[in-house]
């Protein structure tokens, strides 16, 4: 390993202090942050929310403090296809419920997982991984509908939010904590009856815990609404699984997940899983089929040519504007200030854990130039004060680097395409980036 030597500083400062555009960039960056310093307006002007299709959709909603992002844009999908059907202009599903829910499923998920690896040793690297991730606010698609079919849904005004719901920091550190010394108790125990025993007192408490931060989740409420024509609409009884089969049925069951992942594990045209990325024991897995970014796009499209909205995971932490909202690679420009900045080979950049998904939301809308997708419009859950009034703008450049995954309706796809989902996906290490939403 080489040393750095203090002569050669001491003759890169002096190139440093020869090239006036340092000292300006030193004193700008004293005062502004860097992303301000680099911002160009070569590009700005051309950025608006005029689009071929842009369909009409309910307010943005507000995940606030939380990493609830994906259940947000999923209850997206799931109102928008409520308030056509009973003619609604405003609405919101109860993140908060899926995410009771959710959370305890995931501690019931990882529990077991850490049992299904107590014969490894501490520092097994699953193991490790299982524990240093431990349970988060994250999730994928197939993970929603795993706990919608189990548990149904609500509207938010029947479980509403809570300052733990929206703020969940504290509650997931208590939670990881005493799931990791479940794992060191349990591996002491060395009787796998006494460890289920621990298991359930463990998970006992953490339910108990989840109640204290979100409420006591209905069991029956009135479900009441007045439509655009004004009219008032009540409905006595329901619950929330009886409240998903008659406004939902079995719509979500309907839809995939295709990612594009170009990286040399991973072959376009067939179906994969990652392993222990789950939250219902006994569910369905988390499946994604593998698309050419083209064929992605296409299919997207598809969608919202029938009005459908579509739900999809991205990397935002690059090249975003978010008080204006934009994502555009072209808005940023590192390279002619300081020549460093954020662009890879996107297969490299998942290689190198350069890039992941962290983020998940609603396509709305797309415009076309020279008959390609040349700007999207995008539903986000960050509430109406960032962006126009909740919803972005995204460049075609930024989505063909920095989307990887969406959700269609299964009849988009072809024959062929329908037969790669359905066969036995491969199995992925716990660790692959594909299951990076989740974390």
């Amino acid at each position: 390993m080489n040393e750095i030597k203090l002569e050669t500083l001491q003759k890169d400062l002096k190139e440093y202090q020869k090239d006036n555009k340092n000292t300006v960039l030193r004193h700008a960056m004293s005062k502004t942050p860097l992303s301000t310093v680099v911002r160009s307006q070569d590009e700005i002007e051309n950025v608006n929310f005029d689009f071929d299709i842009n369909l009409k959709t309910l307010s943005a909603a507000n995940q606030k403090q939380s990493g609830r992002c994906w259940i947000f844009a999923a209850t997206n999908v799931a109102r928008e296809i409520i308030a056509k059907k009973l003619n609604i202009g405003e609405f919101e599903l109860s993140q908060s419920y899926v995410a009771f829910y959710d959370r305890l499923e995931k501690c019931n998920f990882l529990l077991e997982a850490v049992i299904n690896e107590l014969d490894k040793d501490y520092d097994d690297r699953t193991l490790q991984f299982l524990l240093q991730s431990g349970i988060g606010d994250g999730g994928q698609w197939d993970m929603f509908v795993n706990v919608v079919n189990k548990y149904g849904l609500c509207p938010k005004h029947v479980y509403p939010e809570t300052c733990t719901s929206s703020a969940t920091r504290d509650t997931n550190l208590l939670i990881n904590f005493n799931i990791r010394k479940f794992a060191s108790d349990a591996k002491a125990l060395k009787d796998l009856n006494k460890v289920r025993a621990l298991k359930e007192e463990v998970l006992k408490k953490i339910y108990f815990l989840l109640i204290n931060a979100y409420g006591v989740p209905p069991q029956s409420f009135t479900f009441e609404y007045t439509d655009k024509d004004g009219n008032y609409h009540k409905e006595e009884g329901l619950s929330p699984l009886s409240f998903k089969e008659k406004y939902i049925g079995d719509e979500l069951d309907n839809y995939v997940s295709i990612i594009n992942a170009p990286t040399k594990d991973k072959a376009f045209n067939k179906s994969y899983t990652v392993k222990y990325l789950g939250n219902v024991v006994g569910g369905k897995i988390v499946n994604h089929l593998n698309l050419e970014m083209s064929r992605l796009k296409e299919l997207i499209i598809s969608q919202l040519k029938d009005e459908q909205i579509v739900w999809f995971g991205s990397d935002v932490g690059f090249y975003g504007d978010r008080e204006v909202g934009i994502w555009d690679d072209r808005i940023f420009d590192y390279e002619s200030a300081i020549g460093l900045d954020y662009k890879m080979d996107k297969g490299e950049a998942l290689d190198y854990r350069a890039s992941a998904m962290n983020h998940a939301m609603c396509i709305t809308g797309v415009a076309f130039k020279d008959g390609k997708p040349h700007k999207w419009k995008i539903e986000n859950s960050w509430g109406t004060a960032n962006g126009n009034n909740g919803y972005y703008y995204m460049s075609s450049s930024w989505f063909d680097h920095f989307v990887y995954q969406a959700v269609v309706n299964k009849k988009y796809l072809s024959e062929s395409e329908l037969k790669a989902y359905n066969e036995k996906p491969i199995e992925l290490k716990p660790w692959d980036p594909m299951g990076s939403l989740a974390e």
